[in-house]
């Protein structure tokens, strides 16, 4: 299994400044001590930031070299229609070809990357939890296209990441909830709908919460 390439530094929250393949070289072998890969981070309604503010972010890595995430909740103008127009693959038509791609974050922001369910073997893929993995490569897309790509699927424009400590910084400057992620809100429900849902994972009403910090 590849591990993704996280930079050393950021000028941005979430923001990486080295802008490699998130896939492409090999990690660390020891994983930091708070390990939040497989969560939500759930942006605090205190939050101001102009690209976090009212996100979720699905953590695919986290270990010594930092963070990688997809926010799950910020749809973009594009479908996917217009993305497979742009890289010249022609949709089969049971694809929803109206489907919004979601902002995944500020890094790559003119790359596609997909969080789908395992399964079949993609080029440049990690594997995060037996429900959900995060892919890189254009294979992904080209079997999306020719009605062979995987039966759950988010596409998004760009990624989020974070180095070491930074994120956990943050989290202990109210910035960030964090709770173990349920894949049917990734997949399945509504996008306008799933802040809220991953607050209640919490047991929270988003209404009721203060500025005050909390993990699961």
């Amino acid at each position: 299994m590849k591990k993704s390439k996280i930079g050393k530094t950021l000028p941005v929250p979430g923001m990486l400044q080295e802008a490699g393949d998130p896939l492409e070289a090999p990690g660390a072998g020891a994983t930091a001590t708070l390990n939040l890969a497989n969560h939500f981070l759930i942006a605090m309604p205190s939050m101001q930031d102009p690209v976090f503010g009212g996100t979720v972010v699905y953590v695919c890595e986290h270990n010594e070299n930092g963070v990688l995430g997809v926010v799950i909740n910020k749809p973009t103008d594009m479908t996917m229609e217009v993305l497979f127009e742009r890289i010249d693959l022609k949709l089969e038509s049971n694809v929803d070809v109206d489907a919004p791609i979601m902002f995944g974050g500020p890094v790559q922001d003119d790359r596609g990357f997909v969080l789908h369910t395992p399964g079949t073997r993609y080029s440049s893929s990690l594997t995060v939890t037996e429900d959900v993995a995060f892919t890189t490569s254009i294979d992904v897309l080209e079997a999306v296209a020719a009605g062979e790509g995987p039966p759950r699927m988010l596409v998004s424009i760009g990624y989020s990441g974070w180095s070491p400590g930074q994120l956990e910084d943050e989290i202990s400057r109210n910035g960030w909830l964090t709770v173990g992620a349920d894949p049917d809100i990734l997949f399945k429900l509504p996008i306008e709908e799933r802040y809220t849902a991953a607050m209640r994972l919490l047991g929270i009403d988003p209404l009721m919460l203060t500025s005050e910090a909390g993990h699961a």
